[in-house]
């Protein structure tokens, strides 16, 4: 299976990149760099959301109904005639607001700070790409025929290690409450901005993504 950030590096993802640019007025480098360390973040995120049977149950339902791939059908549509509407925006803020939590504006700074953009526009940026990655993440349920939590689980794992260049367990590991107080959110802040490489997991691929730079 492809991980996220292959399907990122592909003709639709090089779509995306350089319609959430345009529509952010971000280099399309900077644009890459922010959505190659935030996609796998949030797919952490939905990750662990999803390891509970309530929300198991709330994101394929989303998945089954609202974000079923459709807005990647038309993405000249999405990103043409003046920009991105405003309910594709306001849906991406409610999908950061409830994968991430309050721990939201944290993750901007870091993923910001690390790619050298400043947050409000990471938030910019993410709130278009969240609709979409949903959209993503649709389309894969639908080619797998995804319809049960366990089903659910195994996608989301496989999108996931497919984005560890090693591709095992070590990721999913690392990104998982490292330093165990039950907030995944602080453990990623820290690994985008390079302070915790215990296990060679998010800190290590960002590292590698952006020639060894923590």
């Amino acid at each position: 299976m492809s991980g996220i950030l292959d399907l990122l590096n592909s003709d639709i993802g090089k779509s995306i990149v350089s319609g959430v640019s345009e529509q952010t007025n971000q280099p399309q480098n900077k644009t890459h760099d922010v959505l190659t360390m935030a996609m796998p973040v949030l797919m952490a995120a939905m990750q662990r959301n999803a390891s509970s049977p309530e929300g198991a149950q709330g994101l394929l339902s989303a998945l089954n109904n609202k974000h079923d791939g459709s807005i990647l059908n038309n993405l000249s549509g999405l990103f043409g005639g003046g920009g991105v509407d405003n309910n594709v925006m306001e849906d991406g803020s409610k999908i950061l607001g409830h994968v991430l939590g309050n721990k939201q504006s944290n993750v901007e700074k870091a993923i910001g700070a690390k790619a050298g953009v400043d947050a409000g526009s990471v938030a910019q940026i993410l709130k278009v790409a969240a609709p979409i990655l949903m959209g993503m993440l649709g389309n894969q349920a639908k080619q797998q025929n995804v319809n049960s939590p366990s089903g659910l689980e195994g996608m989301l794992g496989g999108l996931l290690k497919g984005s560890s260049p090693k591709g095992d367990q070590s990721f999913l590991e690392s990104i998982l409450d490292a330093n165990n107080d039950g907030s995944i959110m602080d453990d990623v802040a820290g690994m985008v901005m390079g302070g915790n490489k215990k296990k060679g997991g998010l800190g290590g691929i960002i590292g590698g993504l952006f020639g060894g730079k923590n």
